[in-house]
């Protein structure tokens, strides 16, 4: 008897898709399309007033798979690491999109058929977005304080709980914008997750690898020496001179490996930037 298919579909999707088949009427939706790839696309759509993301995964095939193996990286298959991530966020108490639909079917990892639905965060504003003019116009220190730390804070409760999140860039943390964001009221949640790992322990390799991606991604917005240790001291939760003294090697790692990303960054994507 073959296992039954992974599925889960909350309102408004419940009501409009009952009666039939989850995977038709998923395929079936229409909106603007953010992302359209072999095996994968990506859309926004609108059902009872509100916004959500669609995410449909149809298999990468195996010559896919096998290239990702060889490079010594983990392919994602389908829908599952989302669906999955979101859960295990929302244990730890790390905010995050909230999804009311998915599906996973087929046996073959390479043509398997999976989806995810989760509701529009809205209004808010990457915080690569919101942050982009602090170099030349400096915010508020106490809000600028109160981000840094809340970041760090989320992190570490990732990290902590056995996740780590392979693509941990500024732009995937949305800050909401209702109410204003203060001090005092401070909203954020962590996006894209669907390359995301959960283990029992987060492996050291891997939470290096998120942090020098953060680091990296923040290097342009104008950040102190002071911003920078007010991270590292509320992310390791000791004393900063402590920090300082047995975290020595890994704080001279990040800045390497920063170095590297921004350099392979500026040979990809602004050439003329390298000259």
């Amino acid at each position: 008897m073959s296992a039954p298919t992974p599925l889960s579909v909350d309102e408004p999707f419940r009501s409009l898709w009952a009666g039939r088949d989850p995977f038709d009427m998923v395929e079936a939706l229409q909106g603007e399309v953010f992302r359209e790839l072999e095996g994968r696309r990506t859309l926004r759509v609108e059902a009872g007033g509100r916004g959500y993301f669609v995410k449909i995964h149809r298999g990468v095939g195996w010559r896919e798979i096998f290239k990702n193996l060889l490079s010594a990286r983990l392919p994602v298959l389908g829908a599952r690491n989302e669906w999955q991530a979101i859960r295990q966020l929302d244990k730890l108490g790390v905010a995050t999109m909230k999804a009311v639909a998915y599906g996973e079917r087929g046996r073959n990892p390479a043509r398997q058929h999976s989806f995810i639905v989760t509701e529009e965060l809205a209004p808010t504003v990457s915080l690569e977005d919101y942050c982009r003019d602090w170099a030349r116009c400096p915010p508020d220190s106490a809000l600028k304080r109160a981000l840094i730390e809340r970041v760090a804070d989320m992190v570490r409760r990732m990290h902590e709980g056995g996740m780590n999140h392979r693509d941990l860039y500024i732009c995937h943390f949305l800050l909401h914008l209702e109410p204003a964001p203060t001090p005092a009221a401070l909203r954020l949640s962590l996006i894209d997750l669907h390359r995301s790992q959960i283990r029992t322990r987060t492996p050291r390799r891997w939470r290096d690898k998120d942090l020098a991606a953060l680091y990296f991604s923040a290097l342009g917005i104008g950040l102190t020496r002071r911003d920078k240790l007010r991270f590292v001291r509320r992310y390791f939760g000791r004393p900063l001179r402590e920090v300082l003294r047995d975290e020595a090697v890994l704080l001279a790692r990040l800045e390497a490996q920063a170095g590297r990303l921004h350099a392979r960054y500026l040979r990809k994507y602004a050439p003329e930037a390298a000259l």
